[in-house]
């Protein structure tokens, strides 16, 4: 099977601590892959890494068909690559709708001397309607994005990363926050995008990991652990030992 992304043998130093050490997995074109791992395991520098905010001290980013390496490549340059990012805090336009805040994300999509002259044809507007129907806002495309709730602001921010049609979506902690519907909501979104894409989610919350699915990497000071369904990785000793067991 090809893969989508590699990362292999990635290393990284701050000030003396190794926070990624000799990483390596990869990830498959259409595949949803939860990340977990104590807190300094290095899941957020590894996305980091994979997104060009930091650079490794040593090893590769493998993407797409080609193999590129994306390390030294800056972080727009990967980002039209097809790599898509998702803080913990949604950033969303709060004083605009969340129909122009997707608009804007499909604008975001085009270059720069198109923009100029763009305006919303037929097939934008469908496609920002397909989109607010995939992450649950179509009865909301009118109201402003502030008056949303956090949990929609977080559907909207994935949905607007979906409209740039990423290959990769990088998601950090969705589930932080939300009432139990709005996790239930949201887990649906990233299995029904992960049916065309890879997403991947670096997540603490473990029911959360659970209704997803998954093939799970646990971290564990900047190396993988184990890997495998949850069950099979949270059955394993050195994991229960390292995390669970806290």
């Amino acid at each position: 099977m090809s893969q989508l992304l590699e990362v292999s043998g990635i290393s990284v130093t701050f000030d003396g601590f190794r926070a990624i050490n000799n990483l390596s997995f990869n990830i498959g074109p259409a595949e949803l892959r939860a990340i977990i791992g104590p807190n300094g395991a290095g899941k957020t520098t590894f996305m980091d890494i994979v997104t060009g905010k930091t650079r490794p001290d040593e090893g590769k980013v493998l993407w797409g068909d080609m193999s590129r390496n994306l390390v030294g490549l800056n972080e727009a340059r990967i980002a039209q690559e097809g790599i898509g990012r998702k803080f913990q805090k949604p950033t969303v336009f709060e004083d605009q709708t969340v129909e122009e805040n997707l608009m804007m994300a499909l604008q975001n999509n085009r270059n720069a001397f198109s923009v100029m002259f763009w305006k919303p044809a037929d097939v934008d507007m469908t496609r920002v309607a397909e989109l607010a129907a995939e992450i649950g806002l179509a009865n909301d495309l009118r109201r402003k994005s502030g008056e949303l709730s956090h949990g929609q602001k977080q559907w909207l921010e994935i949905g607007m990363l979906l409209a740039q049609e990423p290959k990769l979506l990088l998601v950090d902690e969705p589930a932080a926050g939300m009432t139990p519907e709005e996790r239930a909501k949201t887990t649906d979104i990233l299995v029904e995008a992960a049916k065309t894409r890879a997403v991947v989610v670096v997540e603490h919350d473990m029911e959360f990991v659970r209704r997803l699915g998954c093939k799970v990497t646990v971290l564990h000071e900047g190396s993988v652990l184990a890997e495998g369904s949850l069950d099979h990785v949270t059955a394993n000793q050195e994991v229960i030992d390292v995390y669970l067991g806290r």
